[in-house]
């Protein structure tokens, strides 16, 4: 990338450029004091060059979002001190700088030779029941500058050889501690949440040491033999069958358990009842009295006596009325 040196150098070969063309056209014009005063002009130009180039290679410009590594050219050794962004001088006969991304990067892993690296990058484990599984995954890391001059020191490559290699590796090894102790339906239902978050926290402790953060990992696609995924289609459609039996069952039972309680409820009531009109029956017949029934005859009489009659007319005694002789 170019910078304010690179522009600045460029400037100043292109007046000296100009300047030895006007020091030529104008000694043919005025003459040899025009020409004399141009050419030491053009020489102090070429020194001010000469001294520019000289000092370029002793300025090293670090990107943002990144760290420089500063390797000795003599005894091939690291600086533990990275440098960071921005202008740094430096000898460039006897060290050498190198620039390592510190921002957040997304390694891709996956059978699709479109999406990741151009290849079949699928992670292969296999299951506790042994079958084999391939596995589309991702992770977010980002490295830690402090440790960046280590990790330099311990593969001696780019972060992206590094990515292909030991990460890829590293994840192979931490899904296959954790997916080799599960079932494949496991895996496919409840517990694949679970099995992402302990893959992540295995991660993590191989690739800590180098000074990479795991920011973010994901289980994208999840492929088994074809026999495997039929026969757990076919376990979960029996289990909901099932389910769906027991749920009627309860539904069932349920309902004659009411029935139940309702017919025991109506059957009590009709007990209550016939109790009640029975008791109320007994103290009714315990109050009727022939002076009761007399009472209550009275009461219905209209003063008129019966047009027939039989030998078996009670004789009523009207109040007021007088003894009969």
């Amino acid at each position: 990338m170019a910078t304010s040196v690179d522009a600045t150098i460029e400037g100043l070969r292109s007046a000296m450029r100009n300047s030895l063309s006007g020091s030529g056209r104008g000694g043919g014009v005025s003459g040899g004091g025009g020409g004399g005063l141009f050419g030491r002009l053009g020489l102090a130009v070429v020194a001010i060059v000469a001294l520019l180039l000289l000092l370029r290679p002793t300025v090293a410009y670090i990107e943002p979002g990144h760290v420089g590594i500063v390797i000795n050219r003599a005894g091939g050794g690291v600086s533990p001190q990275p440098l960071g962004p921005g202008f740094h001088l430096r000898n460039p006969l006897f060290t050498q700088i190198q620039e390592y991304p510190t921002f957040m990067q997304t390694l891709v892993l996956t059978r699709d030779i479109t999406a990741g690296s151009g290849r079949n990058d699928e992670i292969n484990v296999n299951s506790v029941e042994g079958q084999p599984l391939s596995l589309d995954v991702s992770m977010s890391f980002e490295l830690d500058g402090a440790k960046v001059p280590a990790l330099y020191q311990t593969f001696r490559t780019d972060v992206q050889t590094i990515a292909q290699g030991f990460i890829k590796q590293a994840i192979r090894q931490s899904l296959q501690e954790v997916v080799g102790q599960e079932e494949i339906a496991a895996i496919l239902g409840p517990k694949k949440a679970e099995v992402v978050t302990q893959t992540q926290v295995q991660l993590q402790k191989r690739l800590d040491p180098y000074g990479i953060s795991v920011k973010q990992f994901t289980l994208n696609e999840f492929r088994a033999p074809q026999a495997v995924m039929d026969a757990i289609s076919l376990k979960n459609v029996m289990q909901q069958q099932a389910l769906t039996a027991q749920n009627e069952l309860q539904k069932n039972t349920f309902q004659a358990q009411g029935d139940s309680i309702k017919a025991a409820g109506r059957a009590k009531a009709i007990l209550t009842e016939a109790e009640a009109q029975a008791k109320a029956n007994e103290l009714l017949s315990r109050s009727i009295t022939s002076n009761l029934v007399q009472y209550e005859m009275a009461k219905r009489w209209n003063g008129q006596m019966p047009q027939v009659t039989g030998g078996g007319l009670p004789m009523l005694q009207l109040p007021g009325s007088s003894k009969t002789p």
